[in-house]
């Protein structure tokens, strides 16, 4: 455990790194606030931070820089959460005031939304579709052999599948079929694949057979929908091009965003720095999480890859604000 002096020495050189990007050295932290002593004590003091793990010397004559170590210290430490200007929070205000139409699109706006607050590359995992329950089902006709199955979920999405029909279908009995969906599904998760009882028309029940193959075909394809942007805006952010298109080739692979995501909130995280997170091409990132609640439910996660120098405190907030009300935005449907 660090004493009171290392502490404040310790934050304020990850502070300042964070700020400059730049090697700190004695004389910047000597008059910073919580230090306030001589930049000789400070340079011992830094040192001494050095052996135990949480600064290191990127060149013979630079000052210092934090470990991943030290960060995690800094970011376990913070003695309060950072906060939105008001501009910024009432930009996300904004947004979700006026936020309309099919969650795709939703979900898409709100990574942009991230994207645009911290110029970090934003990642929204959204509401998997096993555990929603039906909302409404219809089926639209597009021609006597095609039509298009149209489901409502509870957790906001609409899902919509091509149906291939073996006989000639008026709209009356593709109607029938979609009341008879309807009476059946409605108010039960998509993910139990319900079976519904039998009609005594034979038409309809082509419709709806051909329309449960369509749900089950849907199933199996029905992960969680994955939206990363931005990712490009962090290029800047290294100075090695193969870190870069590291990172980079890394945030284009959903499998590795969603591994990514499903490992840190699964060991209880809200944020995972360098190694910490255990995707190989992204150890010179740091990852901020955080659920996103309906209904006393977690539908979906959200937030932000960066440097293992982003600002930590303000990410922390701008994650913390689009994950409350992106879950308020879903309760209200």
């Amino acid at each position: 455990m660090l004493d009171e002096r290392k502490t404040a020495i310790l934050r304020a050189v990850v502070q300042e790194y964070i700020d400059t990007a730049q090697p700190v050295g004695p004389s910047h932290i000597a008059s910073a606030p919580g230090v306030q002593v001589s930049s000789a004590t400070v340079r011992n003091e830094m040192a001494v931070l050095e052996q135990e793990g949480y600064l290191t010397q990127p060149h013979t004559s630079a000052g210092r820089i934090p470990t991943d170590k030290g960060y995690r210290f800094f970011v376990d430490h913070l003695a309060h959460p950072g906060r939105l200007d008001a501009e910024r929070h009432q930009q996300v205000g904004d947004f979700f005031a006026h936020s309309r139409g099919a969650l795709e699109g939703l979900l898409r706006s709100t990574g942009q939304l991230l994207n645009d607050l911290t110029s970090y590359a934003s990642v929204v995992v959204g509401p998997s579709t096993d555990r929603a329950t039906v909302r409404s089902v219809q089926v639209v006709g597009l021609s006597p052999h095609h039509a298009t199955l149209v489901v409502v979920l509870s957790n906001g999405s609409v899902e919509s599948e091509p149906i291939e029909l073996r006989i000639d279908t008026s709209d009356a009995t593709l109607a029938a079929a979609g009341a008879h969906l309807q009476q059946h599904l409605v108010g039960f998760p998509l993910a139990t694949n319900r079976a519904v009882p039998s009609t005594n028309d034979a038409a309809v029940e082509v419709v709806c057979a051909a329309a449960l193959g369509a749900l089950g075909r849907h199933l199996n394809d029905g992960d969680a929908p994955v939206f990363v942007r931005g990712a490009s805006a962090m290029a800047t952010a290294f100075d090695a091009v193969e870190t870069v298109r590291a990172v980079l080739i890394a945030l284009e692979q959903q499998y590795v965003v969603v591994s990514l995501v499903h490992d840190v909130v699964e060991r209880g995280l809200s944020v995972a720095i360098g190694a910490e997170h255990g995707i190989e091409p992204l150890v010179a990132c740091a990852v901020v999480l955080a659920p996103v609640i309906a209904e006393g439910e977690r539908v979906g996660t959200v937030g932000v890859v960066g440097p293992t120098r982003m600002n930590y405190p303000y990410a922390l907030a701008a994650v913390d604000i689009v994950s409350n009300r992106l879950g308020r935005r879903l309760e209200e449907g």
